[in-house]
């Protein structure tokens, strides 16, 4: 075997990973392309066909969300759709505050990191990101902006998940 087609292997398996991790897309749920559901705290991915209910989000380059406070009810399947009025990038992520404080302090470090989630959208100026979710467990989690510095410029909002044996939202 010649020498440099191991490198050449290693180099396209790498590749192939680090495309498995990108930021890129704004819209996580391609048609044709199966969700990845993977049971969070906050929830789990949802196909788009299972939502009941459109809730519509801008970011903006004051550093806020329009809503910055959303009620859902548990076992709710929501499309979130979040527009980017700004003139830069932005994103959403869903999360557990805990988990938020500690991916924003990486994004800190490594603000080139890449990742594909199936509750983040990367959103470019002036375009339009989806997350369909589910929200099956009750309580208060929260959504952020991770791009450097937004965090910590108070890009963050917050989800209240009514539990299903409770009055409406």
């Amino acid at each position: 075997m010649t020498p440099w087609i191991p490198s050449l292997l290693l180099a396209a398996a790498l590749a192939a990973t680090g495309a498995a991790h990108a930021h890129g897309s704004t819209d996580h749920t391609k048609a044709g392309t199966p969700v990845r559901k993977e049971q969070k705290p906050w929830g789990i991915a949802a196909d788009a066909k299972a939502a009941k209910r459109t809730i519509e989000l801008r970011m903006l380059d004051t550093m806020r969300f329009v809503p910055d406070r959303l009620d859902v009810r548990q076992g709710e399947t929501v499309r979130l759709r979040i527009h980017n009025g700004g003139a830069m990038l932005h994103e959403f992520v869903l999360g557990t505050k805990q988990e938020l404080d500690e991916h924003a302090a990486l994004m800190m470090k490594f603000p080139d990191m890449e990742h594909d989630e199936p509750y983040m959208a990367h959103v470019p100026p002036g375009q339009t990101g989806e997350i369909v979710w589910t929200f099956n467990r009750a309580g208060t989690f929260d959504f952020a902006c991770l791009i450097a510095g937004h965090y910590q410029a108070g890009m963050t909002g917050q989800v209240k998940v009514a539990a299903a044996n409770t009055a409406n939202p």
